[in-house]
């Protein structure tokens, strides 16, 4: 009897100490949840302007696992009079232009996307000037693109949403003239293009399905 009493505090202690053991790992934090660690916000949108656009937000763990996230997000826009986004990452088009950074935060940690704005009823564009002229070994041009909207009697500014290109129609080069994006658009000439030499500028803006392009003309004089 007294034997069987002695196993029973026996298993008893074992017990005790296999639960205090329990306690003090989970105290040291062995079993704390994994705690987030970044958010990855996608896609990157091009909405028209008026419609709607859904974001989506990935988060990765301090132990490597992943998640969708859809609820307690904070979001944000860098600019509400191009595009909007509610609190389900919602985005909505208002004004061409962007693109825009849409930033989904979770406390402290925060991921970005960004979204451009493009206008609807385009029926045509252009390149204001046509032509210009710059000089050898680094003068530059400035140019603007500009879209025809049904419905409306003026054109609007679609320079910062284009996309644009330029080739030499001399040597067939694309490393003689360099662009920089921007309201303008600057083209500078690079110095392995000669005097006389010829370049085809290119925009290109895309409104709902049609790709609309314009060229212009710049000459290295």
């Amino acid at each position: 009897m007294m034997r069987s009493n002695r196993k029973k505090l026996q298993l008893l202690g074992a017990f005790a100490a296999l639960f205090s053991l329990a306690l003090a790992i989970g105290c040291t934090g062995f079993f704390q949840n994994p705690t987030l660690t970044s958010l990855t916000v996608g896609p990157v949108l091009n909405v028209d302007q008026g419609a709607t656009g859904q974001l989506s937000v990935t988060g990765t763990y301090s132990d490597g696992s992943t998640k969708s996230l859809s609820t307690g997000l904070v979001w944000s826009t860098s600019d509400d009079t191009i595009a909007t986004v509610n609190n389900s990452g919602l985005v909505t088009g208002v004004s061409a232009g962007g693109p825009v950074t849409i930033t989904a935060a979770d406390g402290t940690v925060t991921g970005t996307t960004s979204v451009t704005v493009v206008l609807v009823n385009v029926t045509a564009i252009n390149i204001n000037p046509t032509t210009a002229d710059a000089t050898a070994n680094g003068g530059f041009a400035t140019f603007q693109a500009f879209a025809t909207v049904s419905g409306d009697t003026t054109t609007v500014d679609v320079t910062s949403t284009a996309t644009w290109t330029i080739t030499s129609t001399t040597s067939g080069s694309t490393a003689d003239f360099s662009i920089t994006q921007g309201d303008p658009l600057t083209v500078t000439v690079e110095s392995t293009a000669t005097v006389g030499e010829v370049a085809t500028i290119t925009a290109t803006y895309t409104s709902g399905s049609t790709t609309f392009t314009a060229t212009a003309k710049l000459t290295v004089d």
